[in-house]
């Protein structure tokens, strides 16, 4: 049986986090409809932690890659858009 890990220790759990931190950072100052349409990765994989069999807890995984992959698209879009400066658009995908 694999050790016990606490969510907040999973690496990738605290790189989600910091990205979310950053991003609401962005969007604070946007009107609510801008601010409406933001993904959250940090969500899913909290979510798929707190499941009891590693089948559920894999999907999960699964649709947290997918929303990497949409906030990739809505990071580009903001940018498109000037919501966000080239340089935290830089930082978000790089991240």
């Amino acid at each position: 049986m694999a050790a016990s890990i606490a969510l907040e220790d999973l690496e990738i759990y605290q790189l989600a986090f910091e990205i979310g931190e950053f991003v609401w950072k962005l969007v604070d100052k946007w009107q609510f409809f801008e601010k409406k349409s933001l993904g959250v990765i940090t969500a899913n994989i909290a979510e798929g932690y707190g499941r009891f069999f590693y089948k559920d807890r894999k999907q999960f995984c699964y649709y947290s890659r997918e929303s990497l992959l949409e906030t990739k698209t809505w990071a580009t879009k903001a940018h498109e858009r000037k919501l966000i400066s080239p340089e935290e658009f830089t930082t978000l995908i790089e991240n």
